[in-house]
């Protein structure tokens, strides 16, 4: 990784990662914000030493993270780079005592994503890449290794899904897939690891026609362009994160960008927004 910024922000993933492991299959207290989602210590934890670390390396980038989104439209609308941030994505997960939630953290340049960083807390890896900056793996100790998506299916095709959320498009999209290369293997899991799947070569299309906020895609995506893969909005346009009222993404198909079946796949999206 070329960008300068990357190895501190990997330190800081790790260090909000490992504040979430007290908490983790504790019986910690559970808390519902606004909208219904829920929160806990381990959130907000991993979010103070996010928050704080990044306006320490970097005091003219703001910082947007999930557990302080209360900006003025505004005053994000003058930002022309900024930190995306979800201190622990997979809340849900957590809670249940699964290993699949994460700690994300994105460098936003003009709505694009420059270097995105996923760090899994229960196994010590992280995941971190860019466009133009490759992707990367790295395991407890620090050691790393290259990662990129595969262009062809290795054994059928392979469909990431979300263990929680599905919609009546999906299940249409899914049915067009089966009809187009038969039935496909279904890789369920949670949080931004469905992203790190499909750029570590073990899968072959994430597509999500279900809400999803700003935070909850950013470090993960960069993951992914960094390994030859891209997020694509059902009109076939990159998924983008410029400044707006709702932090709501529209729904998205996260695939290998060269992969031959790209264009079928966008057609079929398209179908269901027609």
């Amino acid at each position: 990784m070329s960008h300068p910024l990357v190895p501190r922000v990997i330190e800081l993933v790790r260090a909000a990662g490992a504040a979430t492991l007290p908490y983790w299959r504790s019986g910690v207290a559970v808390t519902e914000k606004a909208d219904a989602s829920p929160v806990t210590a381990a959130d907000l934890a991993a979010h103070h030493i996010l928050a704080d670390g990044l306006k320490t390396l970097a005091p003219e980038i703001p910082v947007l993270s999930e557990e302080a989104a209360d900006i003025p439209l505004s005053e994000r609308s003058a930002w022309t780079r900024w930190w995306l941030v979800d201190p622990l994505d997979g809340t849900k997960e957590f809670i249940a005592g699964s290993e699949e939630f994460t700690v994300n953290v994105a460098l936003i340049e003009q709505g694009r994503v420059v270097f995105g960083v996923v760090g899994i807390p229960a196994n010590g890896r992280c995941y971190h890449g860019g466009t133009g900056l490759g992707a990367w793996c790295s395991d407890v100790v620090g050691d790393e290794r290259p990662i990129s998506v595969r262009l062809a299916p290795a054994r059928g095709f392979t469909l990431v899904a979300s263990k929680r959320h599905s919609s009546p498009a999906q299940e249409t999209l899914l049915a067009g897939l089966t009809a187009r290369f038969g039935a496909p293997q279904l890789a369920n899991i949670g949080s931004s690891l469905k992203f790190c799947l499909l750029a570590e070569g073990n899968a072959d299309c994430y597509p999500r026609l279900a809400p999803t906020s700003q935070w909850d895609t950013a470090a993960a995506q960069g993951v992914l362009e960094g390994a030859g893969g891209e997020v694509l909005d059902l009109a076939g346009e990159a998924l983008t994160y410029d400044a707006r009222e709702s932090f709501l993404n529209p729904s998205f198909l996260a695939l290998p960008a060269a992969a031959e079946w790209r264009g079928e796949l966008i057609e079929l999206a398209r179908d269901l927004e027609g």
